[in-house]
């Protein structure tokens, strides 16, 4: 079987590279390893920005976002027991919807005719032949295609097909974000980010109804009891929280990872697949978003293809610094004395007394403008 691009990889930047080929007439194939009720599931970012809210009413898949987003032009820092808003619009004019990536997944998948296979199994890749090689529904099958799109992830089996021509920067942070989901409506109509000295906690929402709330923790802690993580979220933000049944929680850790360059023979990387984020600046899936809109109109221009690789790399490193700028500034470090505390939260009142200094926050949380 022969297509113009092969895309391995069925979550976000595969669909939506796929979404976008599609539009301009080229052909592709998408590959996806889970099946399809497992993708569209799968909780996983939240935030979208406005690049990403453009970039879905630009493929013609906005309605639903639209109607069931819930668009915020504010966030809160919380520290010393008070809340401050950084009032996101009005300092830049844009702003945030949250909007789940499982749902941003369901209305890819829903607009996709043909060309998607679920439950692949066996991928092997060959980046200098464009040929992609793996196994569905118990036959083997051979893909030739003019070019290879990774979008499969942190551990996909493109990155590593490319192994030894690639520089790793790499730092992992000594703790994890304790996350729930729960039936309460929002403490807050806004995401309130808040330090203590305690640790970081955030409280977020999926809708109107469910509350989605982390908890600084251990990187290999096991859940704690709803109790015991209510307790903790009331001392974090200071104040009450809204309560429910808590339906999900789990531990993730968190890590800064980037690689070094996103493309070799016929191989381009997108996403997870060429680096990741610490989720403090709700940065993940709308960085994998800019890359496979760079990407795809990169394709059929050689000049804009050969340097897809540093064209991405510098939307990379500036969201790479923006997450751990907020991840230092709000997150307790083992051996943090008092001094690194109060440097902490001189940065933070400063950063919401200052127009400058929330502007800057505010322009890269509300997010840059794609580079296309």
């Amino acid at each position: 079987m022969r297509t113009q691009v092969a895309i391995v990889g069925g979550g976000p930047a595969g669909l939506m590279l796929g979404r976008l080929l599609e539009l301009r007439g080229i052909e592709n194939v998408i590959l996806e390893a889970r099946d399809r009720e497992y993708v569209q599931q799968r909780v996983r970012a939240g935030v979208l920005e406005q690049a990403t809210m453009d970039l879905m009413d630009e493929v013609g898949l906005g309605e639903r976002m639209h109607r069931e987003g819930l668009v915020h032009e504010g966030v809160e820092l919380r520290f010393n027991g008070e809340g401050h808003r950084i009032p996101l619009t009005e300092l830049t004019g844009r702003a945030i919807t949250i909007y789940g990536q499982q749902e941003v997944v369901k209305d890819l998948i829903d607009a996709r005719a043909e060309g998607l296979h679920f439950n692949v199994s066996d991928v092997r890749v060959d980046p200098e032949a464009g040929v992609v090689r793996y196994v569905h529904e118990d036959a083997e099958h051979v893909l030739e295609a003019d070019l290879i799109a990774g979008c499969d992830g942190f551990h996909g089996v493109c990155r590593p097909a490319v192994a030894d021509v690639l520089t790793v920067y790499e730092r992992e942070y000594p703790f994890g974000w304790m996350g729930i989901l729960a039936h309460a409506a929002p403490t807050s109509e806004e995401l309130i980010y808040a330090h203590h000295e305690r640790g970081f906690a955030l409280a977020s929402l999926r809708s109107p109804e469910v509350s989605r709330l982390y908890l600084q923790c251990e990187p290999d802690e096991e859940p704690w009891s709803d109790e015991a993580i209510w307790t903790e979220l009331d001392t974090r933000f200071g104040m009450s929280v809204n309560r429910g049944e808590i339906f999900d929680k789990g531990v993730t850790p968190m890590r800064s990872f980037v690689v070094e360059p996103m493309q070799h023979g016929r191989l381009y990387l997108a996403g997870d697949a060429a680096h990741i984020v610490p989720p403090t600046g709700a940065k993940g899936l709308n960085t994998a978003m800019a890359d496979v809109a760079l990407l795809a109109n990169s394709i059929g221009d050689e000049a804009k293809l050969a340097a897809y690789s540093q064209t991405a790399l510098q939307r990379v490193w500036r969201v790479q610094h923006f997450s751990w700028w907020m991840t230092s500034m709000l997150h307790r470090f083992p051996g943090d004395d008092d001094f690194q505390q109060r440097v902490q939260l001189s940065q933070l009142a400063y950063t919401v007394s200052s127009t400058a200094q929330a502007t800057a926050l505010a322009e890269n949380y509300v997010g840059l403008r794609f580079t296309l």
